[in-house]
């Protein structure tokens, strides 16, 4: 089996044990508990005595009208550029929350008087249900602007103390006397309605009267307006106040005089445009009869009534002559071809029907065509020679020839006629053109005529409309909900505050105990020596013993002290049991400070080899701090180690002490007395003199040594050990020395190190209700039959 002593390969195991980290905290369950009754204990004092705040709402909806502006009343309802824009919603609730309207509201509340009843433990706002009220006779404006903070406190049906702390003021006054405190003057008086004998059975009532503008702040910061509804064109007004029936008057009172407020300006703004109205209506008479009368002078200069209708008679004259021409013209055409044709035919032919309708030519055309088929039907049975034939041809000469005449007169009289016609086409012409600028200059008056007719019919409908909206303004608001309030508290919410109560209560002692640990480098059990045991074997732990136990082990010892020290001889077994037996065993107890139990250790070891009829000598190696004499009944000045190195003269044999304290044999080896050169004194060969002969005597020889950080006392004389404890104390040791044993090991100062825990308190760790019971002291005693939960539970109340 391999050595415990060469345990030098690191364990990869982790560091963190989560059972002993939770059961850290539940050692201190007595103060968890403790944190989590104080805890929901002040969570139900803040709901029992904490003011509950409650929610009022009111819900006001915007009437979308058209204020009558001056600009509003143009012919075009004021343009997209002249007109003021509608106030949005946001306008409106800008307006909602003004500083001046607020004011108005408080003021006339009179919210700046508050009455409170004085209550054990608090005061409570006794709104509209004060037994006493205070009036006033100081101008409010004065009121307004001043603080008092006022205690009534009756104590007769007609007599009452004020006090006023801030001006040190405490007078005696009967009911309705003139109070005058810094210039103010007021009465108080019982509230009308109580019953004779109740003033005097009232409780002291607190009277605080704030500025005006402090008051309205407040109000401000509470106020939240928001917008409500599809279209968004409502408002929802809400306020949180301890006084449900203060906040309801006041979001009332508010929409009602924003209400006022608004009807207000629109009257003055209707009122504004009437004047307005009649001013321009003056103005505009004036410039319509100036328009009216030009029109008249400029009618009489040009001789006409009206442009239009006189360009249109010229106009007329000059298209017909133009259409007479055309047709005479025509006539003429028509005239000539029927000439052209006649002068051209050979023989006697038809005539067309030209539709000459000037000088009868139309009807000789028409005679002389009949006498034409008339002689060609005779000619198709006759000759020309045929008498008939020449009748009918002498009677077409004297036709041709008449026809000629009177195509030669019509032609001059069509040629009368078109000059006549051309003569009057042109005076049309030249009137016509004399117009464009008559019409122009007409047109221009005219054109202001109108305007100022347009505007001065206009302005009387809005004469009428503004005298007809100042006698009926529309509300600019309409209350959809009046303020009511929601009956659940917003604050305290009582089991939100029972809940963060239990919550803080539990993690206020968890967070302390956390820093307590965290900021704890003290050792406490053996995961805190995991980096040191890593590389040095572990041999065992003891535990603390108790004011009233003792220290030192009997024979039968069924204590848990015994049985670890049991455990401990059992594993040290297995640390040496290897070694030669020509020899006892040589082992040094030693630690890095002192107070970490080096002598408790070594003689309670010492004691427990014992009583395994094993020879053991114990030696008190700290010559300069000894403490063995503790534990035996020898004095501190008894001669001892430091004798024996000092003087050679002195043998083993003389400083060797038998002891038998309660039925177990141990030899023991005091230190002596304090020398002045302790580490000379082991440097000698003296101490190993000593060592080598007590190991061929004794089964164990047991040195307790001094610290090794402090003195070099053990260093020098470690060499001579086969074993050394090195022993680390509970809450003692701190973490950051564990680094020096295993330096002293690492560089081999130390042989055969391993390392004892002492000192422990198992009622703090997880395994405090078995594992502090677990070396058998209770084994064969019934301790099965004890269930776990018992065991564990005892445990804590350990």
């Amino acid at each position: 089996m391999e050595e415990l002593n060469d345990f030098t390969e690191e364990q990869e195991e982790s560091n963190f044990d989560l059972k002993a980290e939770i059961f850290k905290y539940l050692t201190h369950w007595k103060w968890i508990v403790l944190g989590l009754l104080l805890g929901v204990l002040a969570a139900y004092l803040y709901n029992r005595y904490t003011i509950p705040k409650y929610r009022s709402e009111a819900t006001l909806v915007i009437v979308n009208d058209e204020e009558n502006t001056a600009l509003s009343a143009m012919p075009t309802g004021g343009g997209s550029i002249l007109s003021f824009n509608e106030d949005g919603l946001d306008n409106q609730i800008e307006k909602l929350k003004s500083k001046s309207l607020i004011e108005s509201v408080v003021d006339e509340l009179d919210h700046n008087i508050s009455y409170f009843i004085e209550g054990n433990v608090i005061k409570v706002e006794t709104y509209k249900s004060s037994p006493v009220l205070i009036e006033f006779i100081t101008p409010d404006s004065i009121i307004n602007k001043q603080s008092a903070n006022l205690f009534i406190s009756p104590f007769s049906d007609t007599e009452f103390r004020l006090d006023e702390e801030s001006k040190s003021y405490s007078e005696t006054h009967k009911i309705g006397e003139v109070i005058n405190i810094d210039g103010a003057k007021f009465t108080i008086l019982p509230r009308s309605g109580n019953e004779e004998g109740e003033f005097r059975n009232t409780k002291t009532v607190n009277i605080l009267i704030q500025p005006v503008p402090d008051v309205a702040r407040d109000y401000l910061a509470r106020l939240q307006i928001t917008k409500k509804g599809q279209a968004k064109d409502m408002l929802s007004l809400s306020m949180i106040h301890p006084t449900s029936e203060k906040t309801e008057d006041f979001l009332n009172k508010l929409m009602e005089r924003f209400n006022e407020e608004g009807v207000k300006n629109k009257q003055e703004v209707a009122e504004n445009t009437t004047k307005f109205i009649q001013d321009r209506l003056e103005m505009i008479t004036t410039e319509l009869d100036s328009v009216e009368g030009g029109i008249a002078d400029f009618k009489r200069d040009n001789r006409l009534m009206d442009v239009a209708s006189t360009a249109g008679m010229y106009q007329s004259q000059y298209t017909a002559a133009e259409q007479e021409i055309f047709n005479l013209e025509t006539q003429l055409a028509l005239i000539e071809s029927v000439e052209e044709l006649l002068r051209n035919q050979g023989n006697y032919e038809l005539l067309p029907e030209a539709g000459i309708s000037e000088g009868g030519i139309s009807g000789l055309t028409n005679s002389y065509n009949s006498l034409v088929m008339e002689r060609n039907l005779y000619l198709k049975n006759s000759t020309p020679e045929n008498p008939v034939v020449q009748v009918i041809t002498d009677q077409l000469d004297s036709l041709k020839a008449n026809l000629f005449e009177s195509i030669s007169s019509t032609r001059r009289s069509i040629n009368v006629r078109i000059n006549e016609l051309n003569q009057r086409e042109n005076r049309a012409q030249g009137q016509f053109s004399n117009f464009p600028g008559l019409e122009k200059g007409m047109r221009s008056i005219e054109r202001q005529q109108q305007i100022k007719e347009q505007l001065y019919l206009f302005l009387l409908q809005r004469r009428e409309e503004a005298a007809i909206s100042f006698a009926a303004t529309a509300s600019v608001a309409r209350v959809v909900d009046p303020a009511y309030t929601i009956e659940e508290p917003v604050d305290p919410k009582p089991w939100l505050i029972l809940v963060a109560g239990f919550v803080l209560g539990l993690i206020i002692p968890i967070l302390i105990i956390f820093i307590k640990n965290f900021l704890d480098t003290k050792v406490h059990h053996k995961g805190d020596l995991h980096p040191l045991t890593k590389t040095i074997p572990f041999l065992g732990e003891l535990p603390r013993i108790k004011s009233d136990q003792n220290e030192l082990i009997g024979v039968n010892d069924r204590s848990p002290l015994a049985e670890a020290f049991r455990i401990l001889r059992t594993n040290l077994a297995y640390l040496i049991q290897n070694k030669g037996k020509e020899r006892g065993e040589i082992i040094f107890v030693t630690s890095t400070i002192k107070g970490e139990g080096k002598t408790f250790v070594s003689t309670n070891l010492a004691r427990t080899l014992s009583t395994t009829n094993k020879k053991v000598l114990l030696i008190g190696a700290d010559i300069r701090n000894p403490k063995l004499h503790k534990y035996s009944d020898r004095a501190v000045e008894d001669k001892g180690l430091s004798d024996y190195l000092h003087n050679y003269e002195v043998g083993m044999e003389d400083i060797i002490v038998p002891t038998n304290k309660n039925d177990i044999s141990v030899d023991i080896i005091m230190s002596g007395a304090i020398p002045p050169n302790p580490a000379e004194l082991f440097m000698s060969d003296r101490m190993g003199d000593l060592l080598k002969r007590a190991s061929k005597l004794y089964d164990f020889v047991i040195v307790d040594t001094a610290p090794t950080m402090i003195v070099t006392d053990t260093l020098l004389i470690s060499p001579l050990a086969d074993t050394t404890l090195y022993i680390v104390r509970a809450e003692h040791t701190d973490k950051k020395i564990l680094d020096f044993p295993k330096d002293l090991k690492n560089q081999g100062k130390l042989k055969g190190l391993a390392v004892v825990l002492n000192d422990i308190d198992y009622s703090k760790f997880s395994y405090g209700a078995n594992y502090g019971y677990s070396y058998g002291y209770g084994y064969g005693y019934a301790a099965d039959k004890e269930s776990r939960w018992k065991r564990w539970m005892r445990g804590l109340k350990s």
